[in-house]
């Protein structure tokens, strides 16, 4: 069929989003998006208690990042909210220098992330090793599950009845139908049973007043002053880096999970515009929110821009109009929630003897040593840098072992040729120096490098200080076999790097 041939009609079909085509995606988008804003009350007034501020600042800055990375994000279905990582960076501003330098840090931290996605600071992301990314899921999941914690000591014992119900919900509620989501079902039903039987147990009001209306633009209060830049920007800094390491991350980890691509640099850029109206509305900023993404992904199985905006929608509307009806929720039903998304999250295949047999002790290593950090420091960006930086170090440890040298002499005694093998870099040359016979050698050695590559100046470096010792004893040293990349290097450099020595 020519495309001439196709219908207004149709063409105004295959514009529009899935969601509207479909009324099956269109309801998971929104029961997800639900589900998800119920989560995110607790946790943002949670987060707002960790920052200092008042609960109704991190429900704003979770409405606010929520819709606004629904239209600029890189990576649909992810949730972007107030987040403890961020609260735990910026709450030394609010407590030293109040809630305005706090917002003023918030606009700042957005800038930074701006510029830094457009730097693209998001391909660094290539470097972070599976074991790293494996390590970072199971800690994550350990983090959500101790975070519910709190909420099982010294409360009344109809709690625990509870949590285990809700439990039960999720489990087997999926066998009798996927129309609408085990966990607000879950929610709901418990809710129920809590007030119809009148419970006494810890609600959703006891963590904080909802409020009352919307929140309304304005600037920081705060002096615009080179001062007040010179104090809020270290702190602005690593906000920004907090953010877009865990917004990355977590944009990886729903990518595997969905089996699709995202942009990251679209993402870092869009935590940065977020986090700019998020501070524009007195909001306390946020990030990725990982825990919340796997109820929306992996447990509701949203897959579009659309549960994410209706997840900040939601929340506005569930504290502003229905404030009354949210607060008597248990929190028995959310800590059942994020009990089963702390077990699906995390990945125990990496964690079975038939995998662990397998893998390399370093790569274990690695995972392990990422799980301790994020969850000694309750920071995900510090285990991932620590994490990444041991992998670094285990594979060129691992590397520095296979370049080779071995030497044949002329029958005649009159020349040796070394032949190396392998990759030359930091870590492998410094052995090279000590790989030759200086004293016992004849005058004329050539060393053979067809089967090797030179990749940085301490390798030439290396190169030359065997040049050097051999010359000392009045013997000539010829180089051969450099592929182009290495003749160049070596060329530019040679000479250069040791003063003659």
């Amino acid at each position: 069929m020519s495309s001439a041939a196709v219908s207004p009609a149709a063409r105004l079909r295959a514009l529009k989003p899935d969601w509207l085509n479909d009324p099956r995606v269109w309801r998971t988008e929104v029961l997800g998006g639900l589900v998800v804003a119920l989560a995110l009350i607790p946790e943002a007034i949670s987060f707002s208690i960790i920052a200092g501020v008042d609960p109704a600042i991190g429900l704003f800055a979770s409405f606010t990042m929520a819709v606004t990375i629904s239209i600029v994000g890189g990576r649909r279905a992810m949730i972007s909210a107030a987040t403890g990582a961020v609260a735990l960076v910026i709450a030394p501003v609010n407590r030293e220098h109040g809630l305005g330098y706090l917002v003023a840090t918030v606009i700042l931290a957005g800038v930074f992330q701006i510029a830094l996605g457009a730097l693209g600071v998001a391909k660094l992301m290539r470097f972070v090793p599976r074991s790293v990314m494996t390590g970072f899921v199971n800690a994550l999941a350990i983090l959500i599950f101790m975070a519910q914690v709190p909420e099982m000591r010294d409360v009344p014992w109809p709690v625990y009845p509870l949590i285990i119900g809700g439990l039960a919900l999720m489990v087997f509620f999926p066998r009798v139908t996927r129309v609408v989501p085990a966990p607000l079902v879950s929610i709901v039903i418990l809710t129920v049973i809590t007030v119809a039987a009148g419970i006494a147990v810890p609600t959703v009001g006891d963590k904080g007043e909802l409020p009352s209306s919307l929140p309304v633009p304005g600037l920081p209060d705060v002096p615009f002053t080179p001062d007040t830049l010179t104090t809020i920007a270290p702190y602005a800094l690593a906000m920004a880096l907090v953010g877009l390491m865990e917004s990355l991350m977590t944009a990886q980890l729903v990518d595997d999970i969905t089996d699709t691509h995202s942009s990251k640099t679209r993402e870092s850029i869009g935590q940065g515009v977020a986090n700019i109206v998020t501070g524009f509305f007195g909001g306390m900023g946020g990030c990725a929110m990982i825990g919340q993404t796997m109820i929306n992904v992996k447990v509701s199985g949203a897959r579009t821009r659309l549960s994410t905006f209706l997840a900040g929608a939601f929340l506005m509307v569930l504290c502003v109009v229905f404030g009354p009806v949210v607060s008597d929720i248990p929190m028995a039903a959310l800590v059942a929630v994020m009990v089963m998304v702390a077990f699906g999250t995390f990945d125990w295949h990496s964690v079975s003897p038939k995998t662990l047999r397998r893998l390399p002790a370093g790569e274990i290593a690695v995972m392990i040593l990422t799980v301790i950090v994020v969850v000694a420091t309750h920071n995900l960006a510090i285990g991932v840098v620590v994490g990444t930086v041991t992998a670094m170090v285990v594979f060129a440890r691992r590397v520095a072992h296979l370049a080779h040298v071995t030497a044949v002499t002329d029958p005649d005694g009159r020349q040796v040729v070394y032949a190396v093998t392998g990759e030359l870099f930091f870590a492998s040359s410094n052995d090279l120096v000590h790989r030759f016979d200086y004293a016992g050698d004849p005058d004329d050695v050539v060393i053979d490098l067809s089967a090797a590559h030179v990749w940085d100046a301490s390798s030439v470096a290396a190169l030359d200080t065997v040049e050097a010792r051999y010359a000392r004893r009045g013997k000539t040293v010829r180089i051969t076999g450099l592929n182009n990349p290495s003749a160049d290097l070596h060329g530019r450099l040679t000479g250069e790097l040791t003063g003659g020595h």
